[in-house]
């Protein structure tokens, strides 16, 4: 009965606000879009797949879309020109980021560096991660560890091969990502077995997808306290589990470090606990954070983006056999991957550029808000809007690309577009002062998995299965992930 009341209450509160903003009109111009129903906006219009709904209503309105979803004003851009006025041109207003209800959980939301307010404590943080975190000079320094992991990969990998085991490449791949990730920062493999590799993945799917997918009570504020979906109960105990172990790992490191005369900097938990004897912000609640940021954007994006390069690669056979053929003549056939290969692999980078321009890791990056209102294209963002950028319907609009459902990194060959927020028809990372900070690493480690994986083995469909019959289709969140798992028998190569 009490939840009756409750909601007819807010039902009414919503229906007077929304009867009021009818009345009252803007003095703006707010793009186009579809005709919003009562209450409830263009909630239903989202479906299961909101990229691709989205895509579909930017054609019938165009590259940039106004739509009320409940109480909240959302502005869609869907165009390479709109991006770039969006995240370059007007960047100084539309940086900050709403908070959903699925990240204000354990204060995450006063450390988290994805969603912290462009303010002294972001700029801090954005600049430690730039010139100490993840410059050249610090990943360079960290190519054995890498390497290392790339070796055990391979390994395990081998042992599958000589059985005709069939593995599932994104739980394979999130393992040694995470163990990447892990070393990079912590000096230890966070991940010992797959089994341990499987349930770390959902959980931070878990929380990638709670970040991602629409909950009614972000459209809908005065239903935060309510939790009608659960959202914020089920996002508490996955983050807490995340922060909980990155907790016990710090812990170890100072009781490493007590009595220590020596300041060591092996890694980059060690860099953020000298940092922290000058800057009192950086303490072990943001380090422990931080981490969190870390391993939840570069496990889940860098897996899924690997398992669709290695779908798109065993669909295209021919691709495939290019790729073999590069790594051979410039690397031999058989031989592991050094990072300091990449820039003799031209074919290979545009095999990772083409995945990322049809399956971008985040299909909407995160969502920008206006701090004021925003003129673009005859048009106002106004104050308070979230505004999500597709940029799944970027790299697939036929205005910029040709054949733009087709696989085919030859489109970039010989092309200066990069992924380093310069190009807007191909920005999967973000651009301007949002760009993803760990855009370097995660570049490092996609090429060096997917060029070690193509050099080392041949690679066939679990059951004879056919390249055409594979299952291509999506699963919505924050990240793209394939709805089937890509599940393949390895096939040693002789050296």
């Amino acid at each position: 009965m009490l939840l009756i009341i409750v909601l007819t209450c807010v039902t009414i509160y919503v229906f007077l606000r929304s009867f009021l903003a009818i009345i009252k009109k803007p003095n703006y111009k707010l793009p186009p879009g579809p005709t919003p129903l009562p209450i409830i906006g263009n909630l239903l219009e989202l479906g299961e797949k909101p990229h691709k709904s989205l895509a579909k209503l930017a054609k019938i309105h165009g590259p940039i879309m106004s739509l009320k979803l409940g109480q909240v004003t959302t502005i869609a851009i869907s165009s390479a020109d709109m991006a770039k006025e969006v995240l370059l041109t007007n960047d100084q207003f539309l940086s900050n980021r709403p908070i959903p209800q699925s990240v204000s959980v354990h204060n995450h939301e006063h450390f988290s560096l994805a969603f912290l307010p462009v303010s002294p404590l972001w700029k801090e943080l954005r600049k430690i991660c730039n010139t100490q975190l993840f410059s050249h000079k610090t990943l360079d320094a960290s190519q054995d560890v890498r390497h290392n992991k790339m070796q055990q990969l391979l390994t395990d990998i081998d042992q599958s091969s000589q059985i005709g085991e069939a593995i599932d490449i994104g739980t394979a791949v999130f393992k040694t990502t995470i163990n990447l990730l892990s070393n990079t920062i912590f000096s230890v493999d966070l991940i010992q077995s797959n089994g341990e590799a499987s349930e770390f993945k959902d959980v931070v799917t878990d929380i990638t997808k709670h970040v991602g997918s629409p909950n009614v009570a972000d459209f809908f504020p005065i239903l935060q306290m309510l939790d009608p979906q659960g959202v914020k109960r089920k996002q508490a105990k996955n983050v807490r589990k995340v922060l909980d172990i990155f907790e016990d790992l710090i812990n170890q490191r100072l009781k490493t470090r007590e009595g220590s005369c020596v300041d060591t900097n092996k890694d980059m938990l060690d860099a953020m606990l000298n940092i922290s004897k000058d800057n009192e912000f950086m303490d072990k609640n943001m380090i422990q954070h931080l981490a969190h940021d870390l391993f939840v954007a570069g496990t889940d994006t860098t897996a899924s983006t690997l398992e669709w390069a290695m779908t798109e690669l065993v669909c295209n056979p021919e691709i495939m056999q290019k790729a073999k053929r590069e790594l051979e003549q410039m690397i031999g056939c058989g031989v592991l991957l050094e990072e300091s290969d990449i820039s003799k692999l031209p074919y290979l980078q545009a095999i990772i550029k083409e995945t990322l321009r049809l399956h971008p890791p985040v299909p909407f990056l995160l969502p920008r808000k206006a701090e004021r209102n925003v003129d673009i294209g005859g048009y106002t963002i106004p104050k308070d809007a979230h505004v999500l950028i597709n940029v799944w319907n970027i790299g697939r609009d036929p205005t910029i690309w040709v054949n733009p459902t087709m696989f085919s990194p030859e489109r970039f060959l010989g092309s200066e577009i990069d992924v380093k927020g310069r190009n807007f028809e191909l920005a999967p990372f973000g651009a301007g002062r949002r760009i993803c900070p760990g855009l370097q690493l995660a570049n490092r480690m996609l090429l060096l998995m997917l060029g070690s994986l193509v050099n080392s083995f041949d690679w066939k469909l679990e059951g004879d299965m056919k390249p055409e019959d594979m299952d291509m289709d999506d699963k919505f969140g924050i990240t793209l992930q394939k709805a089937q798992p890509l599940r393949v028998v390895p096939v040693r190569i002789s050296k």
